[in-house]
């Protein structure tokens, strides 16, 4: 049996007064939370409309000279805006990194905790947004229009819209820890690594679901072994829970040396 250590020797949580109650709320993002939530339900909600209008009017199959008029561009702006954002994304996160860790006071650290949240946020809005809207649409459609070819409506906004978004907020999250976070500088959390690699690992799978269903597998069947990268890679999002709690307990930490201080400076 274990032990109960008496109250006195359990280790002491120190008091958040008021004042620093104050401050660890104002140091909440609130806007860039603000932005990210609005700007990614405002992209995907177009994407909706545009996949309500035409999916299932123009552009059934590939070989269909509408499929180059109303879906290519689409593909082709969201390929190359992606690819911008996490070039653009990466190359500022690094030029502004850390160089003067002693400069990171627990204070800042928490700050920056909190807008790492605010990018996990993101990353988990764009995780429902793929498998419980995009990724439904795209049976649904399958079960109505039964064939697959090199591209579909749907896998124009599920594979090159949904799975990008989502690998821009992974590695925008990890060199954000990387680069901001004495945690992370010299080591990695691999929950957060397991995370990203998923929808990382899935692109190379969606080159070889597209390949796959252009010269052998003209029908969409969803147990076929082509997909089964899709359904494994997919279980790498649950390394989000680790993250969640790697991430309140530093914080928790970071409060109460915050808390000492001020009681110190105090007294």
């Amino acid at each position: 049996m274990s032990a109960v250590l008496p109250l006195s020797d359990k280790p002491q949580v120190a008091e958040v007064d008021e004042q620093t109650q104050d401050r660890i709320l104002n140091a909440v993002p609130w806007k860039m939370l603000t932005w990210i939530m609005v700007s990614i339900v405002a992209v995907y909600s177009l994407s909706r409309v545009y996949l309500h209008q035409f999916a299932y009017t123009v552009g059934l199959d590939f070989f269909e000279p509408e499929f180059a008029q109303y879906w290519m561009p689409l593909f082709y702006i969201q390929a190359s805006l992606s690819g911008a954002a996490l070039l653009g994304a990466s190359y500022y996160l690094w030029r502004t990194r850390t160089t003067d860790w002693s400069m990171v006071t627990p204070e800042v650290e928490l700050i920056r905790y909190f807008r790492l949240i605010a990018l996990l946020i993101g990353y988990t809005l764009l995780v429902l947004i793929s498998g419980a809207i995009q990724g439904e649409s795209d049976a649904a459609w399958h079960q109505v229009v039964i064939r697959d070819t090199d591209f579909t409506p749907t896998h124009i906004g599920l594979f090159y819209l949904c799975i990008p978004g989502l690998i821009i907020f992974g590695i925008t999250s990890f060199l954000y820890a990387k680069t901001r976070l004495p945690m992370h500088s010299k080591q990695s959390l691999l929950a957060l690594g397991v995370a990203i690699g998923g929808p990382v690992l899935i692109m190379p799978n969606v080159g070889f679901n597209e390949w796959g269903h252009t010269f052998f597998y003209a029908e969409e069947v969803f147990g076929a072994p082509i997909h089964w990268g899709f359904a494994t890679l997919g279980l790498a999002l649950l390394g989000l829970g680790g993250v969640v709690i790697h991430v309140a307990q530093r914080m928790m930490e970071l409060i109460d040396e915050i808390s000492e201080q001020e009681t110190q400076a105090s007294s």
